[in-house]
């Protein structure tokens, strides 16, 4: 496997990835074939942060659209995260990989509170540093939290793994004319509303440089491509 072209790059995954064929919850044996992908990553010399999201049990969005709170369904939605990060834990350290889970919201009995230091040694001493629980507060999407670690550790890229292959000018579900895009500017993005992630999350990454790949993680083996700049993948950069 040729070198990637980075050295220390956050992978984001949405919840719903964890789901496999399943309509809720986790499934075990997809988060084991992820885990094998992350390792694999991980083989190459990279250094790996992950963040998940947490759609699969629990979104804040659509709690509070059925009449919760906003920040009580936001903060379940923050929790239901943290299970996601144990579970791929789980699954990697079976695969031999050293991992912490670091949370925005303290609970030290399962996992370290998110401390920046303490999580460059970890990456320094190859181990995958999974961040759960967002940015720790309500009204931020866990594609903020991603964002936001990403600046924090320095990482070269945010690689955006999704069920679909790359950023398109509409929904690809829903128009089968949808054009992929190779490349596209993060104000392109933020003008035309791509839905790639949040236009918070958009924009702390412009404002620090970080490109944002997008790609499908449903397709196996298609991280370790995408890293060594192969694979189908869309780039938001700068112009």
């Amino acid at each position: 496997m040729a070198t990637p072209r980075y050295k220390r790059v956050l992978l984001k995954l949405s919840g719903e990835v964890l789901m496999g064929g399943q309509q809720f919850g986790i499934d075990p044996s997809f988060v084991a074939e992820l885990a094998k992908e992350v390792k694999a990553a991980k083989d190459t010399g990279l250094e790996v942060c992950l963040v998940i999201g947490g759609g699969n049990i629990f979104r804040g969005m659509a709690g509070a659209a059925q009449g919760m709170d906003r920040a009580q369904a936001d903060y379940m939605g923050m929790l239901a995260t943290v299970m996601n990060a144990l579970a791929m834990q789980s699954a990697l350290e079976q695969l031999g990989v050293q991992t912490r889970v670091q949370s925005a919201i303290e609970m030290d009995q399962v996992c370290e509170p998110v401390i920046r230091r303490r999580a460059e040694r970890h990456l320094e001493k190859g181990r995958v540093v999974i961040f759960a629980a967002g940015v720790g507060a309500p009204y931020f999407t866990t594609d903020s939290g991603a964002a936001l670690r990403a600046a924090e550790m320095k990482c070269d890229a945010l690689f955006k793994g999704t069920s679909v292959d790359g950023v398109y000018d509409s929904d690809p579900k829903k128009n089968p004319d949808a054009k992929r895009f190779d490349t596209v500017t993060y104000d392109k993005v933020l003008a035309d509303n791509l839905k790639v992630m949040d236009a918070s999350a958009v924009a702390l990454c412009r404002d620090n440089g970080i490109p944002i790949v997008v790609f499908s993680i449903r397709e196996q083996g298609n991280l370790a491509k995408v890293l060594k700049g192969e694979g189908v993948q869309t780039i938001v950069q700068g112009s």
